[in-house]
This record gives structure tokens, C-alpha cells and sequence, in this order.
């Protein structure tokens, strides 16, 4: 178990990483960032987030810049590029220099990320985590078992499926919101969480294209 910066425990997927089994007709199954679900992906463009009044195209780049924040220089260029799959490159000849707690850190990071995406793509996202209904989400990897499953020549997939549990964590919070007017995501309390040598700032919902801190009197959701 672990937290979250506030004071809430929640589940560790580092500390309890065993390997699931999927049935590929009874989930959400996504691979390509083109197909039905793909927008599920951290690749997927078409969600862009802003932190600290940068504008990131995706949240895979902002997830791999967040992977160095001793290192502005290298962040700079990871969310600097247009292709996800580039942004990942271009921090590979630096993994040296990963931060000491990213093995810790990874999976809260990565919720965190899910969570800008969601807040600062609403609708979109929102209505795409929907209409995955109840179903499992998996993401279908080749490579990767932690963050998605493998297939199997039974036709199953296997893996931790950690990105795919994060989602379905993210749904469930999406769907529990009631009366909701304003979204907020505050940084995590973790060490160093920077971006270009700067404190990562508490992220709001954006609505009807403005960034809109809540009064007094309005009902606002928080994720940390």
C-alpha cells in the first residue's frame, strides 16, 4: 500500500505487479492509437495538456519528461517534440540519470498524468472512458507486460495491465463526479516534481476554453 500526498491509501501496482489474464473478447482491447479506443493511449494525440502554461501534446511526453527533472534541458526537448513515440527516444541515451525514485514513482506519476489528461480534455476523454462501460481495459503490448498484456497463442493476454487498471481506476472516479464545477489535479508531494526547473502547479478543468479558478461557493472535484 501506499499514498498519495494526501494522507489516502491506495493500491501499489509496484508492490503487488502479478500478472493477469484477459479474454480479449470480454475487454477493451487497444493497440494503435488510431483505432476505436486509441485515444486511451498515452501516444494518442488529440489531448493536450498544459502544465505551468506550457502547452504538452501528449501525455506520454509529459510522462517521460517528468522522468528527468534534474535535467531542463532534456525535458525541454522530450515536450518539444511532435511524434510521442520520438519524445520517449529522445530520453533513452539519459536513463542513467532517471530520477533515484523512479521505480517508486512511476505508477503515481503516470496516474497523475491520466488525471491532467482527463481534467484538461473533459469531454473528450471523459466520454471516451464511458464508453468502455464496465468492461476491463487492456492495452495490448508485444513488448511491454507491466503497463499493458501480451497475447498468447491461446488467445488471451497477460500482464500487469497497469496502464489499463490506472484507466479503469480514472472511470470510476469520472463516473462517481456529481455536480462538479471545477475539476482540480494538484501536483504530487513527491521530491523535485518540476518541469523545466519550475514546481508543477495545481492543474484546473478547463471550461469553455479558459482556465477558471473556482470560487467560493462552487462545487469542485479534487485529485491529488
Amino acid at each position: 500500500m501506499d499514498r498519495d500526498g494526501t494522507g489516502r491509501t491506495f493500491f501499489s501496482m509496484e508492490e503487488n505487479n502479478n500478472l493477469r489474464t484477459y479474454l480479449r473478447y470480454n475487454c477493451i482491447v487497444f493497440r494503435k492509437t488510431k483505432e476505436q479506443y486509441g485515444g486511451l493511449s498515452n501516444m494518442a494525440s488529440g489531448f493536450p495538456i498544459c502544465i505551468n502554461g506550457i502547452s504538452i501534446r501528449t501525455a506520454e511526453a509529459l510522462y517521460q519528461a517528468c522522468r528527468f527533472p534534474n535535467l531542463p534541458e532534456i525535458q525541454e526537448k522530450i515536450i518539444s517534440e511532435k511524434s510521442p513515440m520520438t519524445a520517449k527516444m529522445k530520453g533513452k541515451p539519459y536513463r542513467d540519470r532517471t530520477r533515484s525514485d523512479w521505480n517508486h514513482t512511476r505508477v503515481k506519476i503516470m496516474k497523475w498524468c491520466l488525471r491532467a489528461k482527463l481534467a484538461q480534455n473533459w469531454e473528450k476523454f471523459g466520454e471516451l472512458l464511458l464508453s468502455t462501460g464496465d468492461l476491463p481495459i487492456v492495452e495490448e503490448s508485444k513488448k511491454d507486460s507491466f503497463w499493458g498484456a501480451k497475447p498468447t497463442e491461446e488467445g488471451t493476454l497477460v500482464g500487469v495491465n497497469a496502464l489499463g487498471r490506472l484507466l479503469m481506476e480514472l472511470r470510476e472516479e469520472f463516473t462517481k463526479a456529481q455536480n462538479w464545477d471545477y475539476y482540480i489535479v494538484k501536483p504530487l508531494e513527491i521530491e523535485n516534481f518540476v518541469l523545466l526547473n519550475k514546481p508543477i502547479e495545481t492543474i484546473t478543468k478547463e471550461i469553455d476554453g479558459t482556465n477558471r479558478k473556482p470560487s467560493n461557493d462552487s462545487t469542485q472535484m479534487t485529485l491529488f
